[in-house]
């Protein structure tokens, strides 16, 4: 009785709005309030974001860059309001100077907490400290970058680049976004628990393999991000009530996952010692969480290790198929770091040699600039404050930084703003020139900065270098701009479409 209660229930409610649109635009001329989005009456923004949320990222972002502040603010049906900046020193006083008055908030925690429960990227307090805690301290370990390198050589050297050798040889289309994604799913897997999921797995024809785990980890974290992006939140939570459409799709998605991760995390405990370097092993010797406390840890770094890398190269090798004079210097670069080391290609660059390529590590910062990975950011205001830039937030609104618009604005980056330049991040002398992470929180800011940043570059500075120097890159469509799809991370819309040819080597390094 309920279930079918529900279509009239929606009905009735979406009449409600309509009936308010047509009266306020019958007796009320259109107002706008200073950042350019209409206001109703009850409603609030609500209509011009249903009008616009097929192209949420542009129309937010052509707001902040007309407003003079680069701060707008935003009202919902109710009391839901707050405001949306693209300001650094709006976004440095969030993640930053007050940043006890900005938690991830119960909003936040309610959308994540059925996927990531009390892990690192959806708790706060004292949780979220000893989490912190500990995994700064491990990823701060000589020994785990050393692991992570070796992971990532090995990856390469079995996988990618074999597969990337039958996709010549077969001459199918390959979804190069996709093949990121599996690449660094079993990557992160192996330093999160020494799991090989081997998900970029394949055959003589080039078919990839199929992981149970991997794909029920996908359609959770697409269906968890599809919850951010309903007008009225009551909607998911009625499906989930009802146990219908993805909500059903994604209890069973969690299930899967959590089960699997349960089995390794018991596993685990029976013959873990101060030997193993996998961040599991490193969480039970150094804590004494729970084993779902611990399964909710590394849900949450498998996330961020699968999500992040993979979608800026994606990013990066579709910017680049259009820029030849970057692509050269990049070549450029990698011959004479092979020279300066005197190595072969049929050797993966190790650390050190990774370290001296400060043009290969430009573009891909300008790839992250123009398309970061987590493209809009939330929190909850604790107490009412007022921002640098004199904005005002009360308790209990939602204050959001949009890193995708803070890439495209002239005053941070320049009248070039919305062109690839990694030119942008050297200085004189050819070296790489670190930008304020409140100018460029790709990787986010403040107390809350991305551990992984270190090992996110390592991981992207070596796929990119292997995959340049051995192979062509012809990205097909490359001269219209792909659409973006909004998950927990900003991904290309249908996947990179990419034929490959292996490239002649030639030169005293080259076989």
């Amino acid at each position: 009785m309920e279930f079918f209660c529900l279509p009239a229930l929606i009905f009735f409610l979406l009449s409600v709005l309509s009936l308010l649109l047509f009266l306020h635009t019958k007796n009320q001329s259109n107002h706008c309030i200073p950042t350019g989005i209409r206001t109703y009456p009850v409603v609030g923004t609500l209509p011009d974001f249903l009008k616009n949320r097929h192209r949420f990222l542009e129309w937010v972002t052509e707001v902040l860059i007309k407003h003079p502040a680069n701060t707008i603010a935003v009202r919902g049906p109710g009391d839901v309001g707050g405001i949306v900046t693209a300001n650094p020193m709006n976004v440095e006083h969030i993640l930053k100077t007050n940043f006890e008055n900005y938690p991830k908030g119960d909003w936040i925690t309610d959308v994540l907490h059925d996927f990531l429960g009390g892990g690192i990227f959806s708790s706060d307090g004292e949780m979220w400290k000893a989490q912190r805690k500990t995994a700064s301290f491990e990823f701060s370990k000589r020994s785990l970058r050393n692991f992570v390198m070796e992971t990532v050589q090995q990856e390469i050297q079995n996988r990618l680049i074999p597969f990337l050798q039958t996709a010549t040889k077969t001459n199918k289309t390959i979804d190069l976004q996709d093949i990121f994604e599996r690449f660094t799913f079993d990557n992160v897997c192996m330093v999160a628990f020494n799991y090989d999921p081997k998900f970029l797995f394949f055959d003589d024809s080039c078919n990839l393999s199929s992981s149970p785990f991997a794909l029920a980890f996908a359609n959770a974290a697409n269906i968890t991000a599809e919850r951010f992006r309903y007008a009225l939140p009551f909607l998911w939570k009625l499906k989930k009530h009802f146990n219908i459409g993805s909500e059903a799709i994604l209890k069973q998605s969690i299930s899967t996952v959590r089960d699997f991760a349960m089995k390794i995390i018991r596993s685990r405990r029976s013959s873990t010692n101060k030997e193993n370097t996998d961040l599991l092993s490193r969480f039970i010797i150094s804590t004494n969480n729970s084993d779902e406390l611990l399964r909710d840890i590394i849900i949450s770094f498998i996330l961020a290790g699968r999500e992040t890398t993979s979608s800026t190269l994606a990013w990066f090798f579709w910017l680049l198929s259009s820029k030849p004079q970057v692509e050269g210097k990049i070549i450029r670069e990698l011959e004479s770091v092979r020279t300066q080391f005197q190595k072969g290609p049929s050797e993966v660059f190790d650390y050190q040699e990774l370290q001296e390529m400060e043009y290969l590590h430009a573009a891909v910062s300008e790839a992250l600039r123009l398309y970061p990975p987590v493209a809009v950011d939330s929190r909850a205001c604790k107490e009412d404050d007022v921002m640098p830039d004199g904005s005002i937030v009360k308790k209990g609104q939602f204050v959001a930084y949009n890193a995708y618009a803070m890439g495209r604005l002239e005053a941070i980056w320049g009248r070039d703003c919305g062109s690839f330049v990694p030119e942008r991040w050297l200085d004189e002398k050819g070296m790489f020139r670190a930008e304020s992470p409140y100018r460029f929180p790709a990787f986010h800011a403040g107390p809350r900065m991305c551990l992984g940043k270190e090992m996110g570059y390592i991981q992207m500075k070596s796929i990119v270098a292997c995959v340049m120097e051995r192979f062509e890159i012809d990205v097909l469509g490359k001269d219209q701009c792909p659409k973006h799809f909004l998950s927990l991370t900003m991904r290309i819309k249908g996947g990179l479409p990419v034929r490959v040819r292996e490239k002649k080597m030639k030169g005293p390094y080259r076989i």
